[in-house]
């Protein structure tokens, strides 16, 4: 088996992971909402744009 982050043997303690590292990199992706499901349900959407349209525009 080998870690999905960097493609490594994974080791048992950090399985299915190789290393504290790896598995931090994807905590950190589950809390920033990388491996969010985007849904298709209209009120879903609907709550979305609303909390878009309260944001204040950012500088670029």
């Amino acid at each position: 088996m080998s870690c999905p982050i960097c493609g490594e043997p994974t080791i048992k303690e950090y399985r299915p992971f190789c290393s504290k590292r790896c598995a931090d990199l994807d905590l950190a992706k589950w809390l920033n909402g990388g491996y969010a499901v985007p849904s298709e349900d209209q009120e879903d959407l609907e709550i979305a744009l609303e909390d878009a349209e309260k944001r204040p525009p950012t500088e670029h």
